[in-house]
């Protein structure tokens, strides 16, 4: 070995520049740019890429890494046997002294033995931790003895099944990848907390709010306790407001069972500020220092290590851009330039803003999808009303305009899914828009005007795609609140996951497996059956379903069983030999009553062995599924039963939701809790069946009657949330409800709903507002004073 490579196995953090990601990776190079400028952080070292180079190749591994990954069945069993060579490979005595060294200057440091966090660090962009989340390990709390191991295991994740697979499929080389191992004194907290270097609620730049709670931070993350909080002067580092909160409890790290443990305090403690004022403004400093390198707002986490001396014991774990109060701001001028623009066109039509966004272009108005062979991408669609049938076409087109339809209309349901703005229920778009007119789309308000009314760099853009702007997937994931309520995101299309992945949410809440029906494998299930291509039904759902467990993993999925009404299934090739024709395909045949029918089990029985593939044999366990429109505690318990004949089973790891759209569910909420382990609400559905409303009729809707926030539909949602947990089971909503009113997301926060399911369009928005809720209701329950909202 050169000279140079043996210098560059092990480096200090404070050697580390921000420019220096290929060889120390995105988080080392972050935490050395924060040293650079003199913040405060825990003191560590990164174990190079250059390291995890030397080791494969002092071993000679690459070789035989080749081998395993070209003979191997699956991922998964390649996956096994890379991670056991890496793991029982040697470490190179060169290699492991200058680990060892790097650790005793590390302890020299402390002035004890000292435990460390062992961490990956992705040393490339396009494979960019983001893209990773869930894949490459971290370790934390470990000694001497254990590290050496601990590096191995980081570097041996590079090759989990997952991972490998998710390389496949964005055709990166996984020979070529590698790794930095970032390892960093493990903070003995004392107190913990987060600091804005502007006031979140109100944007306010002129101030920092900092909370802070005792012990590690997951108690103020995971909103367990009220924190203290200060509220300090950007001009004068002066205290402007101070507030102590009682806490009822803080998490330490327990060495015995080598885990972190919730106790319980009172008294004095409970009482007392968890953090002084001297350490409130050496933390202000600090984020000001921050504010000031990156020129913006910053979302910062902090703690005060009782093992040093004040100011030695302030520390700064992360900082990541405030995006929220920037974003508005950006928005707001955008916002503001467009309506100027709109505001000199001429309206053609308007009509419901289904899917918000603006576009222009050119109107293609098609009454027959056999018109629509020359459609080209970034068209706008005109068209009557649309079925699972035009989904190939809506999901090119620049902006959707209907004459039917409503909010929960399938135009409106997908092209929210889908990203593109639509506009429906116009009445006479068809008549009044011309075939190849230049048009402008306004989905935010519901106009179309004539002509192009944008520049041709903002046609199309839908209108939160500004949020993603030029931001780092590392930094995206972390940049909005946590919320005890989990924020969750509806999804159709598999291929849209990675358009969508970057967005704050905690899992797929609704994945509904029409779109790849229709899509990937568009024959009927029985058909294929009959035809002896069953594997062509399994393969392609399980792909599906895959393509989007991959990529969020280690998120859940929530797979909802297909829920095709019979006028739908009979569009599907073969499908008119099994469906039969219903005057109300909406309350007929669909959902449970189609597994547990002798005609259909069969399908359904394909549609399991899809999630039992992708599960067991794609190793991808965040999959669970969910039964909709289901009626009777009969037909679930028989839906339940076969699909355990295919092995599927609850507990553990592998959850099974039904859908709360028919009243009763509601009404046996008891029943039906103590048989799955959770419920997500159709507001949709079970608005129209509660107050007996056709959820598309116009002329209801447009005298008062279709509305989710209706009373009888809210205390339906109320009661059982309130069955639910009494038997231990949660419930979700997937339907528009959360995201179009923020009196119905309030009400169902305060009932304690465990999570809302929104549109991709909704995601940042809604989980904003949530937070804010939450907020509220903690300030409430310290204070005594509810305090009345104005919508």
């Amino acid at each position: 070995m050169v000279e140079s490579l043996k210098e560059a196995l092990v480096l200090d953090l404070i050697n580390i520049r921000k420019e220096m990601i290929e060889i120390v990776g995105g988080k080392g190079a972050n935490l050395g740019e924060l040293v650079s400028f003199g913040i405060r952080v825990p003191p560590g070292f990164v174990v190079t890429s250059k390291a995890f180079d030397y080791f494969i190749q002092s071993n000679n591994l690459k070789g035989e890494i080749a081998e395993i990954l070209s003979s191997s069945k699956d991922s998964f069993e390649g996956s096994e046997k890379i991670k056991s060579l890496i793991i029982n490979a040697k470490m190179p005595e060169d290699l492991e002294q200058s680990i060892l060294s790097s650790y005793d200057e590390l302890r020299n440091k402390v002035g004890k033995d000292v435990l460390v966090a062992v961490r990956s660090s992705a040393t490339a962009e396009d494979i960019g931790e983001a893209s990773f989340a869930g894949q490459q390990d971290t370790y934390l709390n470990v000694d001497r003895v254990h590290l050496l191991e601990n590096v191995k295991k980081v570097w041996a994740s590079l090759y989990t099944a997952r991972a490998i697979e998710y390389r496949k499929s964005k055709n990166i080389d996984t020979l070529s990848v590698s790794m930095a191992v970032v390892v960093q004194k493990m903070v003995n907290s004392r107190t913990s907390g987060v600091m804005f270097t502007l006031h979140p609620a109100t944007g306010d730049n002129n101030v920092i709010v900092i909370e802070g709670s005792w012990g590690l931070g997951e108690a103020i993350v995971g909103g367990k306790v009220t924190p203290d909080e200060y509220i300090i002067d950007k001009s004068t580092l002066s205290v402007k407001e101070k507030k102590i909160s009682r806490k009822t409890l803080k998490i330490v790290y327990d060495k015995s069972s080598n885990s972190n443990k919730e106790i319980e305090i009172s008294g004095e403690e409970a009482e007392t500020m968890s953090f002084s004022e001297e350490e409130a403004i050496e933390l202000a400093k600090l984020g000001l220092k921050i504010e000031q390198h990156y020129n913006r707002p910053m979302d910062i986490e902090w703690a005060i290590d009782a093992d040093f001396k004040f100011p030695d014991n302030v520390f700064i774990v992360q900082a990541r851009p405030e995006t929220y109060w920037s974003l508005r701001k950006v928005e707001k001028a955008e916002k503001k330039s467009e309506e100027q623009n709109l505001q000199t066109g001429k309206v053609i039509v308007k009509g419901l803003p289904a899917s918000p966004g603006i576009a222009a272009g050119v109107a293609r108005v098609i009454f027959d999808l056999a018109e629509a062979k020359d459609f080209q991408k970034g068209q706008i669609l005109v068209t009557k009303m649309t079925d699972p049938d035009w989904v190939p076409i809506m999901k090119i087109a620049g902006a959707i305009v209907t004459d039917e339809g409503g909010m929960t209309s399938h135009a409106s349901i997908v092209s929210r899914e889908l990203g593109v703005p639509a506009i429906v229920g116009s009445k006479e778009a068809t008549k009044l828009i011309k075939d190849g007119q230049e048009i402008t789309v306004d989905a935010i308000r519901g106009i179309v005007y004539e002509g192009r009314l944008l520049p041709k760099e903002e046609e199309g853009k839908p209108a939160s795609s500004s949020v993603t702007s030029g931001i780092s997937k590392e930094l995206l994931m972390s940049l909005y609140p946590v919320t005890a309520t989990k924020i969750y995101m509806n999804l159709g299309e598999p291929t849209l996951i990675d358009k969508y992945q970057d967005l704050p949410f905690d899992g797929i809440g609704l994945m509904r497996i029409e779109f790849i029906v229709s899509e990937w494998v568009k024959y009927h299930p029985l058909y294929l059956i009959k035809t002896g291509q069953s594997n062509l039904f399994i393969d392609k759902l399980a792909e599906g379903v895959a393509k989007v467990a991959q990529t969020i993993y280690p998120r859940p999925v929530v797979v909802r069983f297909s829920d095709f009404k019979t006028n739908e299934y009979r569009k599907l090739q073969g499908g008119e030999e099994f469906e039969p024709e219903e005057r109300n395909p909406m309350l007929g045949w669909r959902g449970v009553s189609r597994y547990v029918s002798k005609i259909y089990e069969p399908a359904f029985r394909l549609e399991v062995r899809a999630i039992l593939k992708a599960r067991e044999e794609m190793g991808l366990k965040n999959v669970w599924v969910m039964f909709p429109f289901v009626r009777t505690t009969w037909e679930l318990k028989r839906a339940i039963s076969v699909m355990e004949e295919e092995g599927l089973r609850r507990g553990g790891d592998f959850k099974v939701w039904i859908m709360a759209e028919v009243p009763s569910v509601v009404v046996l909420s008891d029943q039906f809790s103590k048989m799955v382990d959770g419920f997500s609400v159709g507001s949709n559905d079970l608005t129209q069946l509660t107050l007996g409303v056709d959820r598309d009729s116009d002329l209801l809707a447009g005298m008062g009657y279709y509305d989710e926030r209706d009373p009888a539909v809210m205390a339906s949602i109320r009661r059982l949330i309130r069955t639910a947990h009494k038997n231990g089971a949660t419930v979700s909503i997937c339907g528009q409800a959360p995201s179009n009113y923020p009196e119905v997301a309030e009400q169902l926060v305060r009932a304690g709903i465990d999570s809302v399911s929104v549109n991709p369009d909704t995601v940042i928005r809604t989980r904003r507002y949530v937070a804010s809720v939450e907020h509220k209701v903690i300030l409430e329950k310290s204070t005594g004073a509810k305090r009345k909202v104005k919508y």
